[in-house]
């Protein structure tokens, strides 16, 4: 009886046993599939990158973690599955210093340490040098910062092997400007081969690394306020006091970015001393990045040289964490 009352199109809808959907029900439904889409855009677009990330770097760092466990030598390279099972032993045998294979991953160890510590100071210092004195305005500074990137910008490897001809003993411009021009040695001293192989791979990675903190740190020279500078100027701070007491501590940020990266890179360079030296680097300047290298594809040991480089990984990891915890407190302290 209460449908016959109602109109007709009442009546209909009584039929169907349900009541007519709200205007914010419609609403809600249209505005459903619009919110998914635009949350999963942003997934969407990453994607490719993020298959690619995991086709170059996670899937052969999953390998190279496999391996470490096996006795894969020159003898397994066509049938990895017949690669007897090694455990932990390529482990035991890369950290046992009493052993010959121990004791040349530590010696190498210790001069990579080093070597990336001298190499990180004096790209940084010639970094913040040049960032500061690039930030007065004067004649030929667009000149000087184009000039200041060139081995920044220079293909490495065509950077690395100019270096190698000018260390040459006999033929090369270092040796005839020190010996010949400026009488600093007696004989002309090798510089890739001995003692001085180390103080040539500092000099290379050096020159390759400190136009990238140049340019780091000069950018964040631009976004300290000139204000400062006045104010602390009529206070009566001169340019020491200013560079302690206002650069420094505004660009302690970007220096702590900068210095971790500069680490890890550095640390982990193989392009210098592979193009400098050569497959088999000398004594002195036996970096982890080659020595791995070596006892990879030198000595057909792919099961030790692949638990040499999950012990880098590893290192390098503890290191950043380290790095991460204290740079925290520091800034949470200030």
């Amino acid at each position: 009886m209460s449908t016959t009352s109602r109109p007709g199109g009442g009546r209909e809808q009584g039929a169907r046993g349900g009541a007519p959907p709200s205007a914010g029900g419609r609403r809600r439904n249209g505005l459903l599939p619009v919110r998914l889409r635009r949350l999963g855009l942003p997934y969407l677009l990453i994607l490719p990158a993020l298959l690619l990330e995991l086709l170059v770097h996670l899937v052969p760092m999953v390998i190279g973690i496999g391996m470490s466990f096996l006795q894969l030598t020159q003898f397994f390279l066509r049938n990895w599955s017949a690669a007897p099972f090694a455990g932990l032993s390529n482990y035991r045998v890369a950290v046992d210093v009493n052993s010959a294979v121990g004791r040349s991953l530590f010696h190498s160890f210790l001069v990579t340490i080093a070597f990336t510590l001298i190499t990180v100071a004096l790209a940084w210092l010639l970094g913040i040098a040049g960032a500061v004195l690039m930030q007065g305005s004067f004649r030929g500074r667009g000149v000087l910062r184009a000039l200041f990137l060139v081995p920044y910008a220079l293909p490495v490897y065509a950077g690395v092997i100019t270096w190698s001809f000018l260390l040459q003993r006999d033929s090369g411009l270092v040796n005839h400007v020190l010996v010949d021009q400026l009488h600093l040695f007696g004989e002309r001293p090798f510089w890739l081969i001995g003692e001085n192989s180390f103080i040539s791979v500092v000099v290379v990675s050096v020159w390759r690394w400190w136009p990238f903190a140049f340019l780091v740190l000069m950018a964040g020279l631009q976004n300290i306020p000139s204000d400062l500078y006045e104010a602390s100027a009529i206070d009566g701070a001169g340019w020491g006091r200013q560079l302690r007491s206002v650069t420094l501590p505004l660009l302690r940020p970007v220096n702590q970015v900068l210095v971790l990266v500069l680490f890890l890179w550095t640390f982990n360079d193989f392009n210098t001393p592979y193009v400098l030296f050569g497959k088999t680097a000398p004594r002195d300047a036996d970096l982890i990045s080659v020595h791995i290298y070596q006892s990879s594809f030198v000595t057909w040991n792919f099961g030790s040289g692949s638990a040499m480089s999950v012990l880098l990984l590893l290192f390098l990891l503890l290191v950043t964490a380290v790095y991460l915890v204290i740079t925290s407190r520091r800034r949470s302290d200030a």
